[in-house]
């Protein structure tokens, strides 16, 4: 069985396209995962091919990655509108990163949208591949009603929903057609000495040469050729269909590209999707490198129940061979994507890693009985989805998950709602606020309380003072002549750490040194608890006449983001009161800024929507805390009446 992915973004047909290949020679078997991954199973030449349909929202584009995972090769399809191939870009950097070969076809042609060859040139500026074009369109006025295949020479003229009829080249296309094929055999000579020598001396090649050079330099993914059609009236589909039959490489290639260099052992399969299913539980979908059995040990578990991926039924006694895409149910520990062999299970390739989510929800369950319950389910979704992470809230301990944007938001509450039974309503997480100490104060305070048994007695002087941002807290101590006796002293310290809990305006307190300076005690009276008791009371009263102020997050950002945008992106984190630390060429994918910034915590969610607004969708950050800044005026009195007496820490 042989492989390939079908990826790129949304409303350039993909699923139309896949439909369409698997009707050329019969019926498809077809099957759809909930995270919106398809299996197309179809014969073509003689051969059964599994196509891999990967959902288009920028969201989802971790799914695309795992598809190129088990994959021979890829299509990457696109639009004819020259202005939209940025959004191609994401696509074509993750392609190149994984190292799939690919082919790109240019759908929709049968919308007169821009010339192919500025299409090409746009998509181009995002990848270090040479596109070539294989192809180039026949017109009519602005109509394209066929193609010329610049190494056949051959013209078809479309027909809807029926294969091309062979015609001759049109007469005024004579010229534009040379041009096209004298740039083919240019690109293709750069990697062909005999192609080169044969150019130099004037001399034609035979096509069958030249389609052997393009097989070859395909299989090596040396360069990514360019087709054409219209997949909705099944134009330009079979000729594509056969480009992938005989220059794509076989299952072989890879697993050589996936191979762990430090592990000799050979890889048995790939993992590359999971999904839940209700009363079945965790099914995994994986592909055969090689022989595997159904009673194979992978690292600490079995292999589980094997089934047909289309029609989830058992395969017993099969062992799937070199190529087949299959499921296995039962095999909860089973990661995936993972590297699998005979013994163990191996994380994915680094390039696999899903973009770092950028939106944070908290996610409340609509009966309390399903408090619990939740806590479960989002480990599981967790489980097969990467681009979810899930924590509690600092504080309140609420589930909060992080996720790609509103859409992948949506996709975890029905996956909830449907495989887990589990409703919830989401909402923004509490602001994560501080405060400190502007100024120094010096406190003296004393606990005494009798109860008519041992009584409580501990006196302290206490002085406190502001540390340097990021500082944390600190603690010493100067008493001298043991007025506070040293075993008491670590409770002093407990006690003015508990102080930091919750400070004057309602938050947790950071950046403040505490100095225990003088003090007294009880021979009898005197404890631990009496004097860790004095500390956080005398800490609280300190702060309380040290002119607090109110401290906000500030987060470090790294916005990935196609250079044409870029520019953009200053009058963005400027008006979300952030500053601008720079930007360079990012040096993993052509054609791409990542830009850094320091902007308020509250911002994030403004910066998100932004970010995809000027991007058109396809711009993503990653981002960490950095440290906490001073507020004043009216906008801190505002937070302070607001959260202060309701703050959670």
């Amino acid at each position: 069985m042989r492989c390939f992915a079908v990826i790129g973004p949304s409303q350039t047909g993909k699923t139309t396209l896949v439909d369409r290949l698997g009707a050329l020679e019969g019926s498809a078997r077809k099957a759809a995962s909930p995270y919106g991954l398809n299996i197309c199973q179809f014969e073509f030449g003689g051969e059964t091919w599994s196509a891999l349909d990967a959902p288009g929202s920028i969201e989802s584009i971790i799914h695309a990655q795992d598809a190129l995972l088990a994959s021979d090769a890829c299509i990457l399809c696109v639009s004819p509108v020259p202005e939209e191939a940025v959004l191609a870009a994401p696509y074509l950097r993750v392609i190149e990163a994984s190292g799939t070969p690919c082919v790109v076809f240019i759908n929709r042609i049968d919308e007169p949208r821009g010339r192919i060859r500025d299409v090409i040139a746009a998509l181009q500026d995002y990848a270090r591949h040479t596109l070539v074009l294989r192809q180039i369109p026949i017109r009519d006025g602005e109509k394209v009603i066929g193609s010329v295949d610049l190494i056949s020479e051959r013209a078809w003229r479309y027909r809807d929903g029926q294969t091309s009829s062979l015609i001759a080249i049109p007469e005024d296309m004579a010229v534009r057609e040379h041009e096209a094929r004298t740039e083919l055999l240019e690109s293709l000579s750069e990697f062909d000495d005999w192609l080169l020598e044969e150019l130099i001396e004037d001399r034609e090649p035979d096509s069958a040469a030249i389609y052997a050079i393009a097989t070859r330099t395909m299989k090596q993914n040396r360069m990514t050729p360019v087709f054409i059609g219209a997949a909705s009236h099944s134009n330009g589909i079979l000729r594509l269909m056969k480009a992938l039959r005989h220059e794509a490489p076989p299952v072989e290639a890879l697993r050589d590209r996936l191979a762990v260099d430090t592990e000799p052992e050979p890889l048995a399969a790939v993992t590359f999707h999971a999904f839940h299913r209700p009363n079945i539980g965790k099914t995994v979908l994986a592909r055969a490198l090689d022989g595997v059995k159904q009673a194979a040990a992978l690292g600490e578990t079995g292999l589980g129940s094997l089934q047909d991926p289309i029609t989830g039924r058992p395969l017993p006694n099969v062992v799937p061979g070199a190529g087949e895409v299959f499921a296995t149910v039962k095999s909860d520990r089973l990661p995936a994507p993972a590297l699998i062999k005979a013994g163990a299970a191996l994380p994915p390739p680094d390039w696999t890693a899903p973009p770092s989510p950028m939106l944070d929800r908290i996610l409340v369950p609509s009966s309390e009985r399903d408090e619990t319950k939740l806590s479960s389910a989002l480990a599981k979704i967790a489980e097969t989805d990467r681009g979810l992470s899930v924590a509690q809230e600092e504080g309140s301990g609420a589930y909060l998950v992080s996720v790609q944007g509103p859409l992948h938001l949506r996709e975890v509450i029905r996956t909830l709602a449907e495989v887990f039974r589990i409703a919830v309503t989401d909402q923004a997480p509490n602001p994560v606020y501080r405060e400190t100490a502007s100024k120094a104060s010096d406190v003296h305070y004393r606990h005494r309380k009798q109860t008519g048994g041992a009584g409580q007695f501990a006196d302290v002087k206490l002085s406190i003072h502001p540390n340097g941002r990021g500082s944390g807290f600190s603690f010493n101590e100067v008493v001298k002549g043991g007025a506070v006796p040293r075993n008491f002293i670590p409770a002093v310290e407990a006690g003015a750490r508990e102080a930091m809990e919750k400070g004057p305006l309602g938050f947790g307190v950071v950046d403040v040194g505490v100095t225990l300076t003088d003090g007294q005690h009880h021979s009898v009276d005197s404890s631990d608890h009496a004097f860790r008791a004095a500390a956080r009371m005398g800490v609280r009263q300190a702060l309380s006449q040290a002119s607090p102020v109110l401290m906000q997050p500030i987060v470090r950002v790294e916005i990935h983001i196609p250079s044409i945008h870029t520019g953009g992106l200053v009058q963005i984190v400027s008006a979300l009161k952030g500053q601008v630390l720079g930007f360079d060429r990012d040096e993993a994918a052509k054609g791409w800024d990542t830009f850094r910034a320091l902007v308020p915590g509250s911002a994030l969610d403004e910066l998100a929507r932004s970010l995809r607004s000027v991007t058109q969708g396809i711009g993503y950050f990653s981002k960490e805390f950095d440290h906490f800044e001073e507020m004043y005026g009216k906008e801190a009195d505002a937070i302070v009446t607001a959260l202060g007496s309701h703050a959670m820490v």
